[in-house]
């Protein structure tokens, strides 16, 4: 039977040397444990160098360090209990290290992936970290202990899902220094505190963020987390979204905003030339209400279940077309796993200055209307 040895040295040379990035554990043997996997990176813990391991489960993630030699002897125990495969990130090559059934471990070298290794981290500014993430304990999806309740687990993954989407749009989305995000439609806060704390606290960027919200009460209660966090630019306003008045809208988002309440956040996005909209519809009623009683030859629209996803179809992209037609580029996508919500579509608008061929938006937009019978889309009577 080979040995870890290789695995070792490698390990230990790239930590003497300074070139270590990381290690991952993947491929478990057993799924129903619900370990994932395992990341390593270092930390400087009192001035000693520790070897930091994440362990992603299913539920949640849990953080243990160890020191070098004594995390290098957990990482045996895991490729021959645990996990079969593990690969070494250093700045001078990759080892990729497999275990057989039989416990045989074998190797694969490989470039390197990072030209670049991680700061290694001292003990406060994960300290820090924890602070950071207090809204996070406030709106009930951690505990005491900063640890993902599990039946928030769903919730955590998609304000995980979220900054990682809003980090790429808005690094290429053309914004002023100070950047003013109003999110209509907000409810209970929890992408927007996230964006907050990740935009302000932790990137400190120049930003405010105001959460528009019809319930007083969610209102009320997200000021409150607000104030104890210390977001000082982070406001939650009671109104309607029609009646949202202020045009300096630098980033619009309207996470399910019911129907055409979608609809008038887009409005309020273009009439401010806003250089990026963010949307995830909801409800899609409009369209499907107004053919209620109208025959349709299409034979998928015999069906109930098909005839509601078509029409949320229909409804995105002729939102996508007259956004297009204002001058945005436009993409939809999927935001979340089905498994999680059946309202995972997200429609992006950043503003651009390309040329755009009106006449065609609009003969396919018609093109559409004539398809399906639609008069109007409640988007083309809020859009002059």
């Amino acid at each position: 039977m080979s040995t870890f040895n290789t695995f070792s040295e490698v390990i230990q040379t790239s930590i003497t040397t300074d070139d270590f990035v990381k290690i991952t554990l993947s491929k478990p043997l057993r799924k129903n444990d619900g370990l994932r996997n395992v990341y390593v990176r270092l930390v400087l813990i009192q001035e000693e160098v520790k070897m930091s391991f994440t362990y992603h489960y299913k539920t949640n993630d849990q953080v243990k360090n160890y020191g070098v030699a004594e995390g290098i002897e957990v990482l045996q125990e895991f490729l021959l209990t645990i996990f079969r495969t593990a690969v070494v990130f250093t700045l001078k090559e990759d080892l990729q290290v497999f275990v057989s059934k039989n416990k045989v471990v074998s190797y694969r070298n490989g470039a390197p992936s990072f030209t670049n290794k991680p700061p290694v981290s001292h003990d406060k500014p994960k300290e820090r970290r924890a602070d950071m993430g207090a809204y996070l304990r406030f709106l009930g999806v951690t505990d005491a202990e900063n640890n993902v309740i599990p039946k928030m687990a769903d919730k955590f993954r998609q304000i995980n899902k979220y900054l990682e989407i809003m980090e790429g749009l808005i690094s290429n989305a053309k914004l002023p220094k100070h950047i003013q995000i109003v999110d209509m439609g907000s409810g209970k806060g929890y992408l927007t505190f996230a964006l907050y704390d990740y935009l302000v606290v932790q990137r400190k960027m120049d930003v405010t963020i105001t959460g528009i919200e019809l319930r007083q009460e969610l209102v009320d209660y997200c000021n409150g987390v607000a104030e104890k966090c210390e977001f000082e630019n982070l406001k939650f306003e009671c109104k309607p979204i029609q009646e949202y008045s202020n045009k300096k809208i630098d980033i619009l988002i309207a996470l399910h905003a019911c129907d055409t309440a979608t609809d008038d956040a887009i409005t309020k996005g273009i009439v401010a030339k806003a250089g990026l909209i963010v949307c995830a519809p909801c409800c899609h009623k409009q369209i499907r209400q107004s053919l209620k009683g109208k025959e349709q030859e299409n034979p998928i629209l015999r069906y109930g279940i098909f005839k509601e996803r078509q029409y949320e179809m229909v409804t995105d992209t002729i939102r996508a077309l007259i956004l297009e037609k204002r001058h945005y580029q436009t993409k939809i996508f999927e935001f979340v796993s089905n498994e999680h919500t059946r309202k995972n579509v997200m429609l992006v608008a950043t503003k651009s200055n390309k040329e755009i061929d009106e006449k065609a938006l609009n003969k396919k937009i018609e093109g559409i209307k004539d398809a399906y019978g639609i008069d109007e889309h409640y988007l083309e009577t809020q859009i002059h």
